[in-house]
């Protein structure tokens, strides 16, 4: 359900005149150099990949209070990259990088608590750092708070409040927020019922490619709510959720076959 963001080096490319290369930069001593480089390292681009190295170049940074290598260095540790395995020093590090309000560090400080991974777990700790990147618009953390309300984990259960950070993290678009937003229209639960809006923004995810809104959308049009009745629109969207393996629509689609 709540998930840790591990996809997370971004380096700065540096490039020269006579090609697209990634190049080490020459300028060491600027810990968003020092970072940019432990990230070309991590991901083997310009350089050969070496995450040892990449370890070498995120602490570097983060010494000097870098948050960004400060979330780098304890992504490092929590993968075992480069580094033993080690989920209290990557707390440490995501610990430092969080209360300079880096949403990212904020994030995976709040899995940690929630699953009580490197630090003892704490559904009121997790729900503080969950709501400090959730409110600079970090999308991950608006849907992990929207479902923590939703089954009330560290606060008082509160369908508006899970409302009120599914439809934030829609409108940045994404998919997981809009379906489930959706899912709460249909249901009435937290919002008043309404299928026209659950066709919406089922409508919005499947078009970026969600299957399980797919699936949920082409229902919508077989049983006509929120939508005229359309079994061509159903067959569509249940052949697209279908494509890509789901099987419930696998299973609806046999019943236009004849």
């Amino acid at each position: 359900m709540i998930n840790k963001i591990m996809s997370f080096f971004r380096p700065a490319p540096i490039k020269t005149m006579e090609n697209d290369k990634y190049l080490p930069p020459t300028d060491r001593d600027d810990p968003k150099t020092e970072d940019n480089l432990g990230c070309m390292y991590a991901q083997g681009r310009g350089v050969e990949q070496n995450d040892t190295e990449a370890v070498k170049w995120f602490r570097l940074a983060a010494v000097r209070g870098f948050a960004q290598a400060q979330f780098h260095l304890g992504g490092m540790y929590d993968l075992g990259r480069g580094v033993e395995q080690n989920h209290a020093e990557a707390i440490k590090w995501y610990q430092l990088a969080a209360e300079q309000g880096y949403a990212q560090a904020q994030h995976n400080l709040a899995v940690a608590y929630y699953e009580g991974q490197g630090v003892e777990q704490n559904y009121a700790e997790a729900v503080k750092w969950y709501r400090l990147a959730a409110e600079q618009g970090f999308t991950q953390a608006q849907i992990s708070l929207a479902e923590i309300y939703s089954i009330g984990e560290g606060v008082e259960q509160n369908y508006s409040e899970a409302i009120k950070w599914y439809r934030l993290a829609a409108e940045q678009g994404s998919v997981e927020a809009q379906n489930n937003l959706a899912g709460r229209y249909y249901k009435g639960r937290g919002v008043e019922q309404s299928y026209t809006d659950a066709v919406k923004w089922y409508q919005r995810a499947a078009e970026q490619g969600f299957s399980i809104a797919q699936f949920n959308l082409g229902f919508l049009y077989a049983q006509g709510k929120g939508v005229e009745q359309n079994s061509a629109e159903a067959v569509k969207w249940y052949r697209r959720a279908a494509e890509q393996g789901h099987t419930e629509a696998k299973m609806a689609l046999k019943g236009y076959e004849y």
